[in-house]
């Protein structure tokens, strides 16, 4: 996982993060993209891992910030 950026990510794939993220069903996401974040480490089963929930914080901040500034 080390090394992944949220740019990397399609939209799908981001998407999917998010649903997740947010506690909704994984059937709301795109199976293509949870095959991907499944290889990638990001989820398990139908959980983000910890590197996921680290890598949708760092975004979550850096958009507050850019807001804020």
């Amino acid at each position: 996982m080390e090394g992944i950026l949220w740019t990397d990510l399609d939209a799908d794939e981001q998407r999917a993060l998010a649903i997740l993220g947010a506690g909704l069903s994984i059937e709301l996401c795109d199976p293509v993209a949870l095959l991907t974040l499944r290889r990638l480490g990001l989820i398990v089963g139908s959980h983000l891992t910890a590197a996921a929930h680290e890598l949708r914080r760092g975004v979550v901040l850096d958009e507050l910030r850019r807001v804020i500034a």
